[in-house]
């Protein structure tokens, strides 16, 4: 087998990868996974949806569906503003939409937003 049919490695990327019995390991970043399992796509990953249930895409416009506290700061992010331009992010806590709105750049939840 030549190192140009083996997969890169799905933790890192890198195509340095070789087998070893019945896993592949990668030994820029040590890791193993079995030769049969191949990695995710990136497409598969969880469709984002906003509070009604609709799919949110990247670039998509949303309105707020409640007034939002900015933490660390006294200002409010108003029920019915209107957001342009989204892109979705893997966030933590459940923050997966990346934004500008009138008070800065912001990471908010998609459960707080309904699709415009």
């Amino acid at each position: 087998m030549s190192s140009n049919t083996l997969p890169p490695c799905p933790q890192c990327g890198l195509e340095n990868t070789y087998p070893d019995g019945a896993s592949y390991i990668c030994p820029d970043c040590a890791f193993e996974w079995p030769q049969q399992h191949e990695a995710p796509a990136p497409e598969a990953a969880a469709i984002v949806r906003d509070a009604h249930g609709n799919p949110l895409a990247d670039g998509d416009a949303v309105i707020l569906v409640k007034d939002l506290k900015v933490k660390g700061s006294s200002s409010v992010l108003k029920k019915g503003s209107k957001i342009k331009g989204i892109r979705l992010v893997d966030g933590a806590d459940g923050h997966n939409v990346d934004c500008k709105t009138e008070l800065g750049s912001m990471l908010l939840k998609s459960e707080f937003l309904k699709k415009a």
